[in-house]
């Protein structure tokens, strides 16, 4: 069997996917240079040797060095006792089983993927699917069910029914309209296939696998799933079942939007059976005892959880429960054709021209919240932090109307952007790091919304500079999201600046890395803090398997840090730039900086305050020190920025000195205070003479002799979190 074979492991898995996160190549592109390319002498037919596939690897994952450990952890993997190819050797695998598990593993739309697999297993190329063609999907099923660790002992007899029921017209093949009619409808080949389940709103369930750690029963069938065992469980409705049980599963109860009048302005229940995790009647406060078989039932809406007996003492009408300021419910979307009073004849092709309408353009669905509601519009990117972003999307698009939840690595924000453009007093929550969060909100700045909505963070993966000091916290650990979203009920808005940066290079020979962002949300900075960062970025890139926990982060930080110490490859870093702040020159001549950082927020590098503390003065009410004037571009008296406390709203820079490495980590660590204070300004230049390493909002690049020119782009609302119990540097915030 294949888990004697050299089956990956899940830490293997983990790495991999690490790998992918950094590549840029496709599948595709691969392909090309193995059928006609440089790489065709490494093909044997449709098999490559080992030295083949870690070319492949090389390529595909663009990393020199794959660590051979994995390489031929996947190599083994690939040659199962699945095979049907006889001709197959131990020493060689099909390019074919190779290239469709990394392609399953990518991004992009359904149809691609489905499409990309027909014709990679179309091996005669004759446009349709014979039986041994069919037979090797299933291998490769098989293959990809015990990748994800699923029980696979009765799993074969169901794909093969499965793949008989894709042949509608009962020919014996299968052609490719039969196939993406299948890629629409079959459960387990979407899920087996990597295909991520789409939104249709026509009774089909969003399934994902799911192992339970707690007895749970089957909606189908009702009996137990088992203790640890794995099945699919439907984001929207929560409806459970086995894998061999999704075929015959009743239609997912949840719809997204109202599709009659009599459905507009009025939200009822939708009871699902079983579901109640909290084991209690919201109604009686009963124990409902769910080890004893489905019992129970819970609302999709409010997550009301009752026993069927307290089902007729409640009303029909549903408030959506604790987070009704969040939800649209779906009596308050509706096709405009509603409004407009040319509703369609209910005939089979009018319900379909409206399916493929509403499902295709957002332009064709009218939104209308429910009065003093704050509706939330949610992007969530699922690469952020392992594994916590596809599960916060999950999470989410039960929580509230999965039309309120974007995927940005499907179609980026736009789509999102455009369906709420018109709704009243909205509110958004990205889901991401620091670069998420830019991304956003370079993208409502070029939107020309009518009204800019005020934007929260729910910080994921490591850094998060921003989220910190709007109190959203440093990293998401799996709190619950229910009380995150009743936080941000409280919330306030504050008002942050952004900036623009024009960097102008001089003429050499030299040429530098691409400069990352033209704006800064966080701090820019020159010297040994991006010289740190740029050694990180890089080692990053090549071994992302030694990147994938924020502790070995850290650890990895501190070891370019204890270097660059050692090294101090930015000494004397006045001598190789002048800084102009509001067009006067700032005197660097009498200190020894190896380092300089403009900061917008206080605090980089995940939580490293440079600034400084800062008590405020007697009386100083706004937590600003009023000595500095409301008009003030430059100050730079050491008294007056002795006391100045930073804030992201008063259109002004910080800037600040670094000495070295070692400053740094005692800062970081809170053995010194701060950096060296040397301005608060509202515009800065900075023109350098040799080759230096910067960054901007984490993101190094190194660049050659240039002109850096730095001003004031615009504000953006930000939503700033409930003041925390304790008191910290944020406190100036309140």
């Amino acid at each position: 069997m294949a888990k004697e074979r050299g089956l990956i492991s899940p830490s293997d898995f983990a790495q991999l996917q690490k790998y992918m996160e950094y590549s840029t190549k496709k599948v595709s592109d691969v392909l090309k240079l193995f059928e006609d390319g440089e790489m065709a002498e490494y093909l044997q037919g449709d098999a490559i040797g080992y030295e083949g596939f870690q070319q492949f690897l090389k390529i595909y994952l663009e990393v020199d060095d794959v660590p051979s450990r994995l390489s031929l952890a996947l190599f083994q993997s690939f040659q199962t006792g699945y095979s049907l190819e006889k001709t197959v050797k131990e020493d060689v695998v099909c390019l074919s089983d190779v290239s469709c598990y990394f392609s399953l593993l990518e991004g992009g739309r359904p149809e691609d993927k489905l499409e990309f697999t027909f014709k990679l297993y179309d091996m005669d190329r004759n446009g349709i699917l014979d039986s041994s063609e069919v037979d090797k999907i299933i291998i490769q099923m098989m293959r990809v069910a015990e990748y994800l660790d699923w029980d696979v002992s009765e799993l074969r007899p169901i794909l093969q029914e499965m793949m008989k029921e894709i042949d509608y017209d009962g020919s014996g093949s299968v052609s490719l309209a039969e196939w993406l009619r299948a890629g629409a409808t079959t459960v387990p080949l979407l899920v087996l296939l990597g295909l991520e389940m789409t939104l249709k709103d026509n009774g089909q369930h969003m399934w994902r696998p799911k192992r339970f750690p707690r007895p749970v029963y089957c909606n189908m069938c009702e009996s137990s799933i088992g203790l640890g065992k794995q099945g699919l469980c439907c984001n929207l409705c929560k409806y459970t079942v086995h894998d061999q049980c999704a075929m015959k599963a009743l239609p997912c109860e949840v719809s997204t939007y109202a599709k009659s009048r009599k459905d507009i302005g009025v939200q009822s229940h939708v009871w699902v059976r079983g579901g109640c995790v909290s084991g209690r009647c919201d109604r009686c406060q009963k124990k409902i005892r769910i080890y004893h078989g489905l019992v129970g039932l819970h609302c999709v809406w409010c997550h009301l959880e009752i026993h069927d007996d307290c089902l007729q003492a409640l009303g029909h009408e549903c408030d959506c429960g604790l987070l009704r300021d969040h939800i649209l419910p779906p009596s308050s979307i509706y096709p405009s054709v509603l409004a407009s009073g040319q509703e369609h004849k209910s005939s089979k092709t009018s319900q379909k021209t409206m399916d493929d309408l509403n499902l295709n353009t957002f332009e064709a669905l009218r939104i209308d919240p429910v009065a003093h509601t704050h509706p939330l519009l949610v992007f969530v990117n699922p690469k952020s932090g392992g594994k916590q972003g596809e599960r916060v999307l999950w999470k989410f698009q039960y929580l509230l109307n999965p039309r309120q939840v974007f995927n940005l690595l499907k179609d980026g924000p736009e789509p999102g952007l455009r369906f709420f453009r018109e709704v009243p007093d909205y509110r958004i929550l990205v889901c991401g790091g620091d670069g998420t969060v830019g991304w956003i909100l370079e993208t409502i700045d070029k939107a020309n919304l009518p009204v800019v909505p005020p934007v929260a963070v729910l910080p994921l993966g490591t850094g998060n500079d921003l989220a910190r000091c709007l109190r959203w916290g440093g990293g998401y650990e799996g709190q619950n999201l229910g009380k995150i979203l009743k936080d941000l009920e409280t919330s306030k808005v504050v008002h942050m600046d952004r900036w623009s940066v024009e960097v102008i290079p001089q003429q050499t020979e030299e040429k530098s890395d691409p400069v990352p962002f033209q704006i800064i949300n966080n701090y820019f900075s020159i010297g040994v803090d991006a010289s740190i960062a740029h050694r990180f970025h890089i080692m990053r890139e090549k071994y992302p398997e030694k990147f994938n926990s924020r502790m070995k982060n850290k650890l990895w930080y501190f070891e370019f840090a204890t270097s660059e110490s050692i090294f101090s490859t930015c000494k004397k870093l006045e001598e190789s730039l002048t800084v102009e702040i509001c067009g006067k020159p700032l005197n660097l001549s009498n200190l020894s900086l190896e380092g300089i950082a403009v900061l917008n927020i206080p605090s980089t590098h995940g939580g490293s305050n440079l600034w400084g503390d800062t008590k405020r003065p007697h009386g100083d009410i706004h937590g600003i020190n009023q000595a500095l004037g409301a008009t003030a571009k430059v100050i730079t008296d050491p008294d007056i920025l002795k006391t100045s406390v930073p804030d992201l709203s008063d259109k002004r820079l910080e800037v600040v000195g670094l000495e070295g490495a070692i400053e740094m980590g005692q800062i970081y660590t809170k053995l010194k205070s701060a950096g060296r204070r040397l301005a608060k300004c509202s515009e800065i230049t900075f023109h350098t003479t040799k080759t230096l390493p910067m960054q901007i909002d984490g993101e190094p690049w190194m660049q050659t002799p240039c002109t850096i020119k730095i001003t004031h782009r615009n504000q953006m609302p930000m939503l700033i979190g409930p003041p925390p119990r304790s008191s910290n540097f944020f406190g100036f915030l309140c």
